[in-house]
C-alpha cells in the first residue's frame, strides 16, 4: 500500500485511536506501538505499556526496526532486509478484511533472523493476502541481539520473548476492534520465529494468549544455560571494555553494541570452543547463533522441547515442518559447502551412528562432501527435532509438512526461508529468493493450508500418527 491509498476508519486501541489505509478491500494499520520504546533506563527492562495519546494517530507507515546489521552479501542477495532505526521499534502491523467485522480468525507473525536480524516491514511479510482470505494478520517486532537476549545480572532474561508476549497481550486486548477474535489467535513464525513459538508453547507466561501455533523451520532446542549465556555477555563486555552490568552496557551506543555483537558472532563461528562459550551456546547455536533464549526459570522453566514433552502446550494444535534442503541456504550460497572436504564431513558425520557409512554411500552416488554435510545438518537442526516434537505431543495434535520446491537462486534449492513467500502468497516480492518463475500452485496450496489451520484447526491432511501424515509441498 502507498500513501495514495484512501484512509481507513479510525479504530480504538487501549492507548488511543489510530487511522490506517485501505486498498483493494484490505485495511492496513501500520507501525502501532504495543510497548514503550526500550531506550534509556528501559533498554534492558521488561516491556512497559506505551504512553497513551490524544486524538487520532496515523498508522499509515511502517515503524522503525530493532537495531541490527545487514546480512552478509551472499545472504543479502537472496533475502531482503529493511533496516530503519528508531526508538519506537516495539511496534506491530495489522491487516484486516473489515475492522467492523467480528469473530475473524487472527494470525500473528513472528519473524526470523537468528535472533539478531529481521523485522515486520519486509515486503513478503505483508499480511494483506491473509486479510484477502478472511484472516486478521498481525506482524510484530521484538528486541534482538544483546538488547533482547543477552543474559545480564540485574536484568530480566529473555526480553525478546517478553516483548513477544507483550505483543500477544496487545492482540488479546485490541484485536476485536480490528474485526478479529481474541480467542482464535494462531502464532506463526520461521527460523528464530519458529524457535520463539516453541518457547511460547513452553512458557507459562504465554498461557491463554494463543489457540494454535505454526513452526516453520525451527526446533525446540534454542535455549542456553544461564551460565553459558553469561559467558557470551562477558565477552561482549570485554570487547566494549566495560563491566557486564546493566548500567555499563546501558551506556553503550547502538553502533558500538552492534559492532561488538558482530565480533562475538564471528569469534564464535571461527572457534566454537565450549570452554570459552559454554556447551549449550556452542551446541544450540551451531556457529550461527550467539544470542538466543535462556532457561531462566520464569519465562522458560526448561528447554522448550523438554517442557513440550512434559505436556506444555499439549492442548494447542501445532502445524510444523521443514524445508528439504535447509542448510544449502547457509552453506551453498556462501561458498561454505564447496570448501568442505571428505575428511571434514567425516569428522562431523562420524559422531552419529552410521554416519560414515552414509557419507561413503552418498559420495559413491555422486554427491559432494558439502552436499552430504548440508543434508546431515538439515536433519540435525530441523527435520529430526521437528518430528521429535510431534512424537512427544498427544496423538492427533500436530500436523507435519516438508517443503520441497527447488529455488534456482544460488543453487539453494529448498533452502532455509524459501517457503516464506509461498506461505504468504507473495512470490512477486521474493524473486531474488525463489527465482523468476516460482510455482504459484505451491503458493496456493500452502497459503490455503495455513488459512485453513488458523480458521478451523486442521490444514487438510492427517495429524502425525495418522498414516501418510507428512504433507510434501513440491
Amino acid at each position: 500500500m502507498t500513501r495514495a491509498d484512501v484512509d481507513a476508519p479510525a479504530v480504538d486501541t487501549t492507548s488511543g485511536r489510530v487511522r490506517g489505509l485501505t486498498a483493494d478491500g484490505i485495511f492496513a494499520y501500520l507501525g502501532i506501538s504495543y510497548a514503550a520504546p526500550p531506550v534509556g533506563e528501559a533498554a534492558f527492562a521488561a516491556p512497559a505499556p506505551p504512553a497513551a495519546w490524544e486524538g487520532v494517530r496515523p498508522a499509515t507507515e511502517y515503524g522503525p526496526t530493532a537495531p541490527q546489521v545487514a546480512y552478509p552479501a551472499p545472504i543479502a542477495a537472496l533475502f531482503d532486509n529493511a533496516i530503519v532505526l528508531g526508538d519506537d521499534y516495539l511496534n506491530l502491523n495489522v491487516w484486516t478484511p473489515d475492522p467492523s467485522a467480528g469473530g475473524l480468525p487472527v494470525m500473528v507473525w513472528i519473524h526470523g533472523g537468528a535472533f539478531t536480524r529481521g523485522s515486520n516491514r519486509i515486503e513478503m511479510y505483508a499480511g494483506d493476502t491473509f486479510a484477502r482470505d478472511g484472516v486478521v494478520c498481525v506482524g510484530i517486532n521484538y528486541r534482538l541481539g544483546a538488547a533482547g537476549f543477552a543474559s545480564i545480572e540485574g536484568a530480566p532474561d529473555n526480553r525478546g520473548l517478553l516483548d513477544q508476549i507483550a505483543a500477544l497481550g496487545w492482540v488479546r486486548d485490541n484485536i476485536a476492534a480490528f474485526g478479529g477474535d481474541p480467542d482464535n489467535v494462531t502464532v506463526f513464525g520461521e527460523s528464530a520465529g519458529a524457535m520463539s513459538i516453541a518457547s511460547l508453547l513452553a512458557s507459562p507466561l504465554a498461557t491463554g494468549l494463543f489457540r494454535r501455533a505454526i513452526m516453520q523451520s525451527g526446533n525446540g532446542s534454542a535455549a542456553a544455560d544461564p551460565t553459558d549465556a553469561r559467558k557470551v555477555t562477558a565477552r561482549l563486555a570485554e570487547i566494549l571494555d566495560v563491566d557486564a552490568s546493566v548500567e555499563a552496557l546501558g551506556r553503550i551506543g547502538v553502533d558500538d553494541m552492534l559492532r561488538a555483537q558482530s565480533t562475538v558472532a564471528l569469534e564464535l563461528m571461527l572457534d566454537p570452543n565450549p570452554e570459552v562459550w559454554g556447551p549449550t551456546v556452542v551446541d544450540v547455536g551451531m556457529g550461527i547463533m550467539s544470542q538466543f533464549p535462556v532457561v531462566d526459570g520464569e519465562v522458560l522453566p526448561a528447554v522448550p522441547r523438554q517442557a513440550i514433552a512434559a505436556g506444555a502446550g499439549a492442548d494447542i494444535p501445532l502445524l510444523a515442518g521443514w524445508n528439504a534442503d535447509e542448510f544449502r541456504f547457509f552453506m551453498v550460497a556462501t561458498g561454505g559447502a564447496q570448501a568442505v572436504t571428505e575428511e571434514g564431513a567425516a569428522a562431523v558425520l562420524g559422531r552419529a551412528p552410521g554416519g560414515l557409512d552414509h557419507l561413503r554411500t552418498r559420495l559413491a552416488a555422486g554427491a559432494s562432501a558439502g552436499d552430504v554435510l548440508s543434508e546431515a545438518l538439515t536433519a540435525r537442526a530441523f527435520s529430526s527435532p521437528t518430528t521429535e516434537i510431534a512424537e512427544s505431543r498427544p496423538t492427533g495434535s500436530t500436523y507435519l509438512y516438508e517443503f520441497g520446491y527447488r529455488s534456482p537462486q544460488a543453487d539453494i534449492q529448498a533452502g532455509h526461508a524459501v517457503e516464506i513467500p509461498f506461505v504468504f502468497d507473495h512470490l512477486a516480492a521474493a524473486h531474488a529468493l525463489v527465482g523468476p518463475e516460482p510455482d504459484q500452485r505451491i503458493a496456493d496450496d500452502m497459503h490455503d493450508a495455513w488459512v485453513r489451520f488458523a480458521s478451523i484447526g486442521g490444514p487438510g491432511w492427517p495429524a502425525h500418527g495418522g498414516g501418510e501424515d507428512v504433507r510434501r509441498f513440491v
